[in-house]
């Protein structure tokens, strides 16, 4: 089950008391004290891991805790420090402290760390506390509590080409066609209801992360139908592959299809409807697309790739522009090789 976003509490380990002890042996009168100092209380440390990519294992566990530090022995023994408590995100997760609604940290690449709740230190033993003038002190420290925090995590997916357009346009069949990824499928809207990723492979070992995110219809960014809840999983997308279908049974025509997504774009985010863009005409095999694929050209002014993710049609071609235009992108002084988005 996919979900992008929890809300957990977590506790650090308390740190150990220091230890009120005196040294006893034959023969050794008055040995002075040698209580030692506990131990320090374990953290609670985000990392981001590769292998996952929703916060689903975190719905059924609500409460992180990482254990306490040890008190301190005799003999000037410390106490042992607390066991950290380490939590497994998704690359792409956002750490957020929800009652001050502060980012505290973005955790974008595979084995980041954060240490979101730091563990209390150990009290000293009374072995710290001996001077010429005090020399049997009964004075020890407690440890320290360790931090406390509700946090809320917010998971925005790390993808090269983000595919956007709506309901039916096609966009769960090309991940499919291009990639391992088996989102739904069927002739009815709304079949994807949450993203997927698929990983498009080139030679080389050239890859390229693909995301398909759930349809979007007019007044999206206002929480119409799924809404705007998915639209952040494409803000990290350096390409948006815009999906627009050549042979709509009903509803807008292939043109009024794209203004309505361009729309919602600018209305979400007017950095995301800036992002390079390439427009993709889907189901270029049905009566009447070929036609329709001339007049959205010549509507928009731009080259749009037509293809036929059931066919193949195409499909080597889009290969090739999203491979060119997602790695260009990675490349910060390489010019802009697609056109900007724009309403």
């Amino acid at each position: 089950m996919f979900l992008d976003e929890a809300e957990i509490h977590v506790k650090a380990g308390q740190g150990g008391r220091g230890a009120v002890s005196f040294r006893r042996e034959k023969y050794v009168p008055r040995g002075g004290p040698d209580g030692g100092d506990g131990g320090d209380g374990g953290d609670v440390i985000f990392v981001a891991d590769g292998n996952l990519n929703t916060l689903f294992h975190l719905t059924h566990r609500r409460l992180w805790r990482a254990a306490d530090g040890a008190p301190g022995r005799g003999t000037n023994c410390a106490g042992r420090n607390g066991r950290d408590s380490v939590i497994p995100v998704p690359p792409g997760t956002i750490v957020k402290d929800r009652d001050r609604g502060l980012v505290l940290k973005d955790l974008t690449r595979t084995g980041d760390r954060f240490v979101v709740a730091a563990g209390g230190s150990g009290g000293r033993g009374n072995a710290r506390f001996a001077t010429s003038i005090i020399q049997a002190p009964r004075r020890f420290e407690p440890g320290r509590p360790g931090e406390t925090r509700w946090i809320t995590l917010e998971l925005k997916l790390l993808a090269d080409v983000g595919l956007v357009g709506l309901p039916n346009a096609g966009k769960s069949t090309l991940l499919r066609r291009i990639s391992a990824a088996r989102p739904k499928v069927a002739d009815y809207p709304f079949t994807t209801l949450h993203p997927h990723l698929g990983i498009a492979t080139a030679s080389g070992m050239r890859t390229l992360v693909v995301a398909d995110l759930p349809g979007l219809i007019e007044g999206a960014h206002r929480g119409t139908g799924l809404g705007d809840r998915f639209l952040r999983h494409i803000e990290r997308t350096a390409v948006l592959a815009h999906l627009v279908d050549l042979a709509p049974f009903e509803g807008p025509t292939s043109e009024e299809a794209y203004r309505v997504i361009r729309n919602e774009l600018a209305a979400y985010s007017p950095v995301l409807a800036a992002k390079l863009e390439l427009v993709v005409g889907t189901k270029a095999d049905m009566p009447g697309a070929a036609e329709a694929l001339r007049r959205l050209r010549k509507a928009l002014g731009v080259p749009v790739v037509g293809i036929s993710a059931l066919t193949g049609e195409g499909i080597p071609a889009l290969l090739r522009e999203l491979f060119r235009i997602g790695e260009a992108a990675r490349t910060p002084d390489a010019a802009p090789p697609a056109r900007r988005g724009s309403p």
